[in-house]
């Protein structure tokens, strides 16, 4: 397993800056965001290839990369993953599926699956694998809503990217195991992150209010030491990307990150000690 690091806490910092910082900390690779206002933007797909060289000059891989596509025709999907498949980047993570409850699930998930039809053979064309998350507010919050949209696809066409920690703090709530399992035949790569949920005040109905927050990822509700000797256990050989979510000053973030990634090795090792 390779552990890469989310540049989404980067925001626009230059490669360059990112590249350093990240093999400083001891990442093994990157996970690139490629959105506006980002490292990459979608519009400016042609920089893709560069960037990942500069990666791979400070002896970073790029396994993987994130994007918000999910229509089409709304994104330059064929640049994109044209670049992405140029740059030696086989996995790509797709946007969100919505769900608000003001349009009915069937009709989100039929629309959702004739385009994930359409993006899965876009993604053949350039022989790279998509791969769809686990996020709240959407049609694929769990492993039993994912694999709702993924059954019939290849998996080696497109993933399942299973997020713990969305879960947990988001929706999708469901035993871990049982994530594990539903999504095993499609396993792409692993979300890393943690949070939980605190009390807060009682609102004027009486009922107490409930508020949630990004944790390090030893101190959170999500039980990694579990999951990562389970993926150990079952052979997984994917990315596990590190999300550091943090509303913190840069630097602290930057420091919790270096911690978070020390606790993930020693898991690795099996030193849970």
């Amino acid at each position: 397993m390779q552990t890469v690091l989310f540049t989404k806490l980067f925001e626009s910092r230059p490669v360059g800056e990112i590249a350093e910082t990240a093999a400083g900390l001891g990442f093994d690779g990157i996970d690139l965001l490629i959105r506006p206002g980002a490292t990459i933007d979608p519009d400016a797909a042609g920089q893709i290839p560069r960037a990942v060289e500069e990666f791979r000059a400070a002896g970073l891989t790029v396994p993987m990369a994130t994007t918000d596509l999910t229509h089409p025709a709304t994104f330059p999907a064929d640049k994109v993953l044209g670049a992405c498949a140029e740059a030696g980047i086989g996995l790509i993570r797709l946007g969100y599926w919505k769900y608000d409850a003001t349009t009915p699930y069937d009709t989100v998930r039929a629309t959702a699956r004739e385009q994930l039809a359409q993006l899965a053979n876009l993604a053949a064309t350039h022989s790279v694998r998509l791969a769809i998350q686990l996020h709240g507010g959407t049609i694929h919050a769990s492993g039993a809503l994912t694999r709702a949209l993924l059954e019939g696809q290849l998996p080696d066409q497109v993933g399942a990217y299973p997020d713990p920690g969305n879960q947990a703090v988001q929706d999708g709530r469901e035993n871990w195991r049982l994530t594990f399992e539903l999504l095993q035949p499609w396993l792409a790569c692993v979300g890393v992150k943690n949070g939980g949920w605190f009390a807060g005040d009682n609102q004027a109905s009486g009922a107490r209010a409930w508020r949630s927050d990004w944790l390090g990822l030893a101190d959170g509700m999500v039980p990694w030491p579990d999951i990562i000797a389970h993926l150990r256990q079952t052979g997984f050989d994917g990315p596990l990307t590190l999300h550091s979510h943090y509303t913190l000053p840069y630097e602290q973030v930057i420091d919790q990150t270096r911690t978070d990634l020390r606790f993930v090795k020693r898991l690795l090792t099996g030193d849970a000690s």
